[in-house]
């Protein structure tokens, strides 16, 4: 099996040839949050749960821009967002909007949502499907439109 982290240390190794620091320092706080989970579970991450730390970190740096946003920290927000593109090389492809909407609108008919109570069983059925792909909270948005309409 292709590990993920396989993956983010090769990656590590060529930055580190190449002289790219700022990806080097983003990737090895990548590979420290890895280390982390498995030091504390004593575990290996797989690549679900690698992907689940990684849409953590990418949640971790949006709600950092917007903070720093609201601060007028135009300097950090762009630290921020190079770490976002850093983070998200690793990533599966980001589904388009698009694809998020048909998704969203089959996962309601599907689990026959009809209200926003029903939020939850949508939900249920996208954040695997997505996980890694889109940022939850604007597919938490679109359910929501999607359950009022």
């Amino acid at each position: 099996m292709d590990l993920l982290t396989d993956r983010i240390k090769e990656d590590m190794k060529a930055s580190m040839k190449g002289g790219d620091k700022a990806r080097l320092g983003v990737i090895r706080l990548i590979l420290s949050a890895i280390k982390q989970i498995e030091v504390d579970e004593r575990i290996q991450l797989d690549n679900e749960r690698t992907l689940l730390t990684l849409d953590k970190m990418l949640k971790q740096r949006r709600e950092s821009i917007r903070l720093f946003a609201e601060a007028g920290r135009d300097d950090l927000v762009a630290i921020e967002e190079a770490e976002i593109l850093v983070i998200q090389d690793f990533l599966p492809q980001a589904l388009t909007e698009q694809e998020i909407d048909a998704m969203v609108s089959e996962a309601v008919a599907e689990s026959g949502a009809e209200s926003i109570k029903d939020m939850g069983k949508v939900m249920a059925l996208l954040k695997a499907k997505m996980q890694g792909r889109a940022d939850m909270s604007v597919v938490s948005v679109k359910i929501k439109a999607a359950l009022a309409g």
